[in-house]
């Protein structure tokens, strides 16, 4: 059976979609079938940050509605073999209950190594029904103070879940050194163990604008993080790279 893993955080702007692109695109390397599910429901840009920019004409609603099955809705990379997106609907349907995700994540832990969820940022309706159905999570947070806190209080929404990993993104060493902070800091702030360290990486958003997944540019900057994060999901001791 499958491993279903919400990416979430409490703010927005923390890089939870390239998280979820890049490391499901790293476990889809390592020969593992993966489901992104975007749920980011309005904004939906998953499909940008894993090459499929507009492929999905179904959405996860029509199959936790039932109105089509997961394996017609569900999108397939054209270049990364195992690798497929559901995308989000444009707005929320008021018949959509967490009954009905669950049902939905328990069709897809059915079908697939792994399911990536790209939650929205925020506590409200749309986080609940992206983490109903999670075996664990991945929280995204930055540097910053009000992320940091933010992440704190995601924690707490999510204290029924065995397994709770931090992911800081978007490091930049030289602001950490003005700032006299360090990761260890960060992962006492947010009150959780840590599962990667990525760096600010300008590839991310020319990858984003070209449709290319993160993993297209080779294994180096936030591209490793992510396999580096994938490679711990597999339960390989990988030590975390050190961000100069």
């Amino acid at each position: 059976m499958g491993i279903i893993i919400a990416v979430t955080s409490g703010k927005g702007g923390t890089g939870k979609t390239s998280i979820t692109s890049g490391t499901a695109a790293s476990l889809a390397l390592m020969g593992r079938s993966v489901l992104c599910i975007d749920m980011d429901i309005g904004l939906r840009n998953l499909d940008i940050s894993l090459g499929l920019n507009d492929r999905a004409l179904m959405d996860f609603s029509d199959v936790a509605l039932g109105r089509c099955p997961l394996a017609r809705a569900a999108v397939s990379h054209p270049d990364l073999k195992g690798l497929s997106l559901l995308t989000a609907p444009l707005s929320l349907p008021a018949s959509l209950t967490a009954d009905k995700i669950r049902a939905l994540l328990n069709t897809a832990r059915s079908m697939y190594d792994y399911v990536l969820i790209d939650s929205p940022a925020g506590l409200g309706t749309g986080f609940r029904l992206a983490t109903c159905g999670a075996d664990r999570a991945l929280v995204v947070a930055t540097n910053d103070a009000s992320s940091l806190r933010d992440a704190q209080r995601t924690v707490a929404e999510l204290d029924r879940l065995r397994q709770v990993h931090l992911v800081m993104n978007r490091i930049q060493p030289k602001l950490l050194r003005k700032l006299r902070t360090t990761i260890d800091d960060a992962m006492n702030a947010a009150g959780l163990p840590l599962i990667g360290v990525v760096p600010e990486d300008p590839q991310v958003i020319l990858c984003a604008n070209q449709g290319l997944p993160l993993t297209s540019r080779g294994r180096r900057g936030a591209a490793l993080a992510c396999w580096n994060i994938a490679q711990r999901l597999e339960g390989k001791q990988v030590p975390i790279m050190k961000i100069r």
